[in-house]
């Protein structure tokens, strides 16, 4: 038998159908309730934001596009903590949010089978803090009201998150839907698709994918990894990909130098490499 010789060829996964097995009806219970509790609160935000006069379509706007950017940011950290860390044997954290990141990365279509309340209500449940906290901004003033009005927005593209990434698995996505995607105003399947190659270590982002190059290039999540993997003595993706692949990639991500020690490692190069200014043989008068 062949001895695997890459990364991808040690993952192992785990079985498809016993990760759909474990959503259960109390945790289907539990999303129902999160969406009626999201959606009470983001109603009761845009109703005090339409009552004060503190705010403008300007203000509004700009809350609007910065709560999409965080976004994208917030949900490219909270999939990379569910593909990276922790166990679907945990006792509610592991078959309510770990299980669906585990089925994801061996069923990838099982998402599009997914109805609206198993798509979001995960997402619903985990911005309610945020959402509550947008509610209770004191709207005295437009910084106030620019806060409270950049939370809701943030929270509610994250809300958003898990459909756009429902409809960047579809074969034939709906024509707006299509639009979106093929000018990159949501996420885009061919962009995803880099997620979706083993060992599944890169573009966590997940909401429009903006996100995802610049994080890449100052390698934001590996370093993550190292720091928890030093506090912690825990490896990344066991659970996800097997002990053997995840070893594997720790290894390669090991020998690669962080991006500020590299950066730091040209400038004294260029600096040794710069020739030494002329001595003048001009006689002093």
């Amino acid at each position: 038998m062949k001895k695997p010789n890459t990364i991808a060829e040690k993952v192992r996964l785990q079985d498809a159908q016993t990760l759909a097995q474990g959503y259960s009806p109390a945790i289907r219970a539990m999303e129902i309730a999160s969406i009626i509790a999201f959606v009470g609160l983001e109603g009761a935000l845009v109703y005090k934001l339409w009552s004060t006069h503190h705010t403008g379509p300007w203000l509004l706007t700009l809350a609007v596009v910065l709560g999409y950017l965080a976004a994208d940011f917030v949900s490219g950290v909270v999939h990379w903590m569910g593909d990276t860390w922790g166990s679907t044997e945990m006792p509610i954290l592991g078959k309510a949010f770990i299980r669906p990141f585990r089925e994801h990365h061996v069923d990838e279509k099982a998402i599009t089978r997914h109805d609206f309340v198993e798509t979001n209500g995960n997402n619903c449940l985990v911005s309610l803090p945020v959402a509550a906290l947008a509610v209770a901004v004191p709207l005295n003033g437009p910084g106030w009201v620019f806060l409270a009005a950049f939370l809701g927005a943030m929270i509610f593209w994250v809300m958003a998150t898990n459909q756009f990434h429902k409809w960047s698995h579809l074969d034939q996505p709906p024509a707006l839907i299509n639009f979106l995607q093929r000018v990159h105003l949501i996420l885009p399947p061919d962009h995803h698709r880099v997620h979706h190659t083993a060992p599944f270590n890169q573009y966590y982002c997940i909401t429009v994918g903006w996100m995802n190059r610049p994080l890449k290039l100052i390698r934001f999540f590996p370093l993550m990894e190292r720091l928890i993997t030093w506090a912690t003595g825990q490896l990344p993706r066991q659970d996800d990909i097997g002990t053997e692949a995840a070893e594997a990639l720790v290894a390669v991500d090991d020998a690669q130098p962080l991006p500020v020690l590299q950066a730091a490692k040209e400038l004294l190069q260029a600096s040794a490499e710069e020739p030494a200014p002329a001595v003048s043989t001009r006689p002093v008068p």
